[in-house]
């Protein structure tokens, strides 16, 4: 390592925080999630070195807001599932991609999903099973939730489907009691009216 490096680190530390300081406490940490997944460091937010700079975020001038996880979020795909509710395999599809980049074991934990991961893990979260896992790939990437991988047949939770997941599943509990309106009884025109009394007067 140069002498160098420290400097270096400290330009980047410093230019995060001028970056991050103006943003609330939840889009800093979404905003953190995210690069760590993108940039391929296994367990964001999770890992020792991450909750050590949390941890002197006062003395380091790192955002307060980026914080370690409440240990009550799920830990396995049928959990993560359950709280999620997808309605279709092109949102589970979103939904096991968000697990594998954020929630998998050490050992399984990955940016990239394929058709054999489909299949393992909607069997896992017990959700049906596609008739082509890879299409269903595809569709969640048509949909905007996922981009292209690396190689063929690979592909990434992108910022759309990140937000799908941890902040818009499960669908309609912002619309949930509301009731359609009503629609308003027709008014009788005038002209009509005047038909009508006019064949009561014969």
């Amino acid at each position: 390592m140069s002498d160098r490096s420290p400097d270096v680190e400290l330009h980047a530390i410093q230019q995060l925080i001028a970056v991050l300081e103006p943003l609330d406490e939840e889009a800093r940490s979404r905003v953190v999630g995210y690069v760590f997944g993108r940039l391929g460091i296994s367990g964001p937010l999770h890992s020792p070195e991450f909750s050590v700079l949390g941890a002197g975020s006062a003395s380091a001038g790192v955002p307060t807001g980026v914080t370690r996880p409440p240990q009550s979020q799920p830990l396995d795909i049928r959990t993560l599932r359950e709280q999620k509710s997808p309605r279709s395999a092109t949102e589970m599809a979103a939904v096991a991609a968000y697990y594998l980049s954020e929630f998998a074991p050490a050992a399984e934990r990955k940016r990239e999903m394929t058709a054999a991961d489909v299949t393992r893990l909607f069997k896992h979260a017990g959700f049906p099973l596609p008739g082509t896992p890879k299409m269903t790939l595809v569709h969640a990437k048509n949909a905007g939730y996922l981009d292209p991988g690396s190689e063929r047949g690979t592909y990434v939770l992108n910022p759309v489907g990140y937000n799908l997941v941890a902040h818009k599943l499960p669908s309609g509990a912002s619309s949930a009691g509301r009731s359609e309106p009503r629609a308003k009884p027709k008014r009788r025109s005038a002209r009509g009216r005047v038909k009508k009394n006019a064949g009561r007067s014969r």
